[in-house]
């Protein structure tokens, strides 16, 4: 489980070091940074997909998502004794990104490409480090990057063995120094990273795919857009809880229940509520109502992640439904990590007496994306 998130230079949040617990909402006003939290841990898991630097250039590069203001917010500036600071940089450019776990942590840091670089939205990646342990220690590390340099040790030697000297700036360790003869230990982690799962484009619109008749196969994992909705339904049918989907309907709709049907090898979900005279398909059913069964086939997912992100699932929901949906997370949550980006305090308190829960309350100030209702959790960067 990651007990620590942390992100510097990134959009509004300049320094900032969270602990998340199996499950942990994220929560605060508009603008606050809780997108750019979301988007720093998608950010993590894309580094394990060979997408980092990609995802960085199609948001502008670094001089659109590196933070805007100062390196540091000075006492007198956050008191208004001296409104003025100066904005001289004394350090290197750098956007980092990193978390801590129970057995294993990460960290990553970005910065300028070179002058001669073609594509100049690509950023630069100048340090990677992977440690054993939630804290950066020198003898915990087994993995570090530094510029082309690439380096690794076995947990039970302290002899590093240095595994190529030419590492391309864009290409991370993670992805191109992980194999089972030399990486054998970076390779699992790397494929624990590839196991986590985002879910903030589950789409309800007219020509959403989950509206349309779908292939029928096996489908443990719903798709990030919700595409193979029916499939993924079936999938918990056949092999996955579907007491808890059941359930998880009848408390939501009652009176109602969910099934899927099949016409060669296509199909769709099929809802049928009391006092119809037939069920609804997916393109009769309302946004609200279709979200929400989306939602439950990521929840009860018969091959539940590592770590689930769920960014508003709130969207398009009836009040009514939270107390579903939180029973829902909750569950989810103790056989995963879950962590939940949202504004509805109606969900928050509905999670709330489910079970118990790590809230992360963001506030803004001098443009900074702050929790000052959280202790300082202990976080080391690793050095250029």
């Amino acid at each position: 489980m990651i007990t620590t998130l942390a992100v510097s230079g990134y959009r509004s949040l300049r320094d900032l070091v969270v602990p998340l617990g199996s499950l942990t909402v994220v929560t605060g006003a508009n603008g606050t940074g809780k997108t750019s939290l979301y988007r720093a841990l998608h950010l993590l898991a894309e580094t394990a997909q060979g997408r980092l630097v990609g995802r960085l250039a199609s948001e502008g590069g670094l001089r659109s998502t590196l933070w805007a203001g100062p390196e540091a917010i000075s006492r007198s500036v956050r008191a208004g004794i001296n409104p003025v600071q100066g904005t001289v940089r004394k350090g290197p450019v750098s956007l980092k990104l990193g978390f801590g776990g129970e057995d294993f942590g990460y960290a990553i840091d970005l910065g300028m490409p070179s002058p001669e670089n073609p594509f100049p939205l690509d950023p630069a990646i100048k340090i990677e480090a992977m440690w054993t342990g939630e804290t950066l220690r020198p003898v915990a590390v087994f993995a570090e990057r530094r510029g082309a340099l690439v380096r690794l040790r076995t947990a039970h030697s302290h002899a590093w063995r240095e595994i190529t000297h030419d590492l391309s700036p864009f290409d991370s360790m993670v992805t191109h120094c992980a194999d089972p003869a030399d990486g054998a230990e970076l390779l699992a982690m790397r494929e624990r990273m590839r196991d986590w799962r985002f879910y903030d484009a589950l789409r309800t619109d007219p020509a959403a795919p989950a509206r349309r008749r779908q292939v029928m196969t096996y489908t443990p994992v719903l798709a990030g857009d919700g595409a193979d909705l029916a499939a993924a339904i079936a999938t918990i049918r056949a092999i996955g809880d579907r007491d808890a989907l059941d359930a998880a309907i009848e408390h939501a709709f009652p009176g109602s229940s969910l099934a899927t049907e099949a016409d060669d090898h296509y199909g769709g979900v099929l809802l049928h509520q009391p006092g119809l005279l037939r069920p609804l398909g997916a393109a009769e059913l309302s946004d609200g109502t279709l979200r929400f069964l989306l939602l439950v086939a990521a929840l009860l997912s018969p091959r539940p992640p590592e770590l689930m992100v769920l960014n508003e699932p709130e969207a398009s929901l009836h009040p009514s439904l939270m107390p579903a949906l939180a029973r829902l997370v909750v569950a989810a949550s103790r056989v995963g990590q879950i962590v939940l980006v949202s504004h509805s305090d109606t969900l928050i308190h509905a999670i709330g007496h489910e079970g118990e829960v790590s809230e992360i309350r963001l506030e803004k100030s001098f443009g900074e994306t702050r929790s000052p209702h959280l202790d300082a959790s202990s976080w080391v960067w690793p050095k250029r």
